[in-house]
């Protein structure tokens, strides 16, 4: 039964990341890249990429930020 409801959650989880992701790469300037769920210390955290314009013609930064999930 426990298996059944994680990956129940995990898709609404992993909308959940999508959104703070979005959030996240506004308030950076940039282009969110991948936006995944993980559980670390028994809670969930969404692992944020975000890849930041670059000057000059480089190639973008990227960014891997880790927040709580909401």
């Amino acid at each position: 039964m426990l298996a059944g409801l994680a990956a129940a959650t995990a898709p609404a989880a992993a909308a959940d990341c999508y959104s703070v992701g979005q959030r996240v790469a506004a308030q950076n300037g940039g282009q969110l890249a991948r936006a995944t769920p993980e559980a670390k210390r028994g809670k969930t955290v969404c692992v944020i990429v975000v890849l930041i314009p670059a000057k000059d013609g480089q190639r973008p930064r990227r960014a891997q930020i880790v927040v709580p999930a909401e």
